[in-house]
């Protein structure tokens, strides 16, 4: 995930102003994050939940009203970010690593819940599909993955579509366009979304046998992958 131009100090900068811009700059972001609050068994009452790229701790929000009385890891590779969730989760069972997702120590039959909300596109395509088999690893029996991204590749004959409708999103929001550049940029030096159907795959082949997309508009998607 790293690279030359380091994706922690990118971060750094936007937590600034991180929940407006991603409301403003990515399509249906409300709906992928309270998508974490709304598909979950009924009965299911995780003790031990991992954030993996909690950002500032919108997703972890969202679990918190579900379940307030389990134990957090969050994983974050930006420290402004971690700072943030810091201080607004003070009351509640907390710990968190400063870390990159390939030098995250993964426990054994660790967690009840993972989760990756819109982080997971920073990866490799290789980097993720072991990042999956440590996350079936970490689950305990029965446990959960959830996990919301754009899952469409740059080279699928749908993504000049894709961007154009997402450009639109976002010039109508930042109408001089000086948003949607920078995004572009970040795109471009960061981001490596990849389809679904070949994520499917990946989590298949790590042990998840029971994959569920309970939400999806176009190739935003949320998704839970039970072990």
């Amino acid at each position: 995930m790293k690279n030359d131009k380091n994706i922690a100090l990118e971060f750094n900068e936007f937590s600034k102003n991180y929940t407006n811009d991603m409301i403003r700059c990515v399509p249906r972001y409300l709906d992928l994050v309270s998508s974490f609050g709304k598909y979950f068994p009924a009965g299911f009452k995780p003790e031990k939940i991992l954030d993996l790229g909690c950002g500032n701790g919108n997703t972890t929000a969202q679990l918190l009203a579900q379940f307030p009385d389990a134990a957090y890891t969050l994983v974050d590779a930006s420290k402004e970010m971690l700072e943030i969730c810091r201080n607004q989760f003070q009351d509640f069972d907390m710990s968190y690593s400063n870390s990159y997702f390939e030098e995250f120590q993964f426990e054994h039959n660790q967690y009840d819940l993972i989760t990756a909300g819109l982080s997971l596109h920073h990866c490799r395509n290789k980097e993720r599909q072991i990042v999956f088999s440590k996350i079936h690893s970490s689950l305990r029996e029965s446990g959960i993955f959830a996990y919301s991204d754009l899952m469409i590749s740059k080279t699928n004959p749908d993504h000049p579509a894709l961007l154009q409708e997402w450009g639109a999103y976002v010039n109508s929001n930042f109408p001089d366009g000086e948003k949607w550049a920078w995004v572009m940029d970040h795109y471009a030096t960061f981001d490596n979304p990849t389809d679904y159907k070949l994520q499917l795959k990946w989590l298949n082949n790590a042990g998840f046998s029971s994959i569920e997309i309970p939400f999806r508009d176009g190739y935003w998607i949320y998704l839970q992958a039970e072990k």
